[in-house]
């Protein structure tokens, strides 16, 4: 993968939480509840690392958004 030369990024779980839900101590639920609403689904996706991984994407999106408004 490394020489894909693709962009990477980590993020804590507290960054993640607040990128989700504006509460870094959110507790898993409130997180998989607003994942559901951010992504208009009827459900929170299962398992629960798929609702995980929904999360730390839009955490993703969400800083570069702002890494973008910051470089202007």
């Amino acid at each position: 993968m490394a020489d894909a030369a693709l962009p990477i990024a980590e993020y804590t779980p507290m960054q993640v939480k607040q990128a989700i839900s504006g509460y870094g101590g959110a507790s898993k639920y409130q997180v998989q509840q607003m994942v559901r609403m951010l992504l208009k689904l009827d459900e929170v996706p299962q398992p629960d690392d798929a609702a995980d991984a929904a999360a730390v994407a839009i955490c993703c999106l969400h800083r570069s958004r702002l890494d973008a408004l910051v470089e202007r």
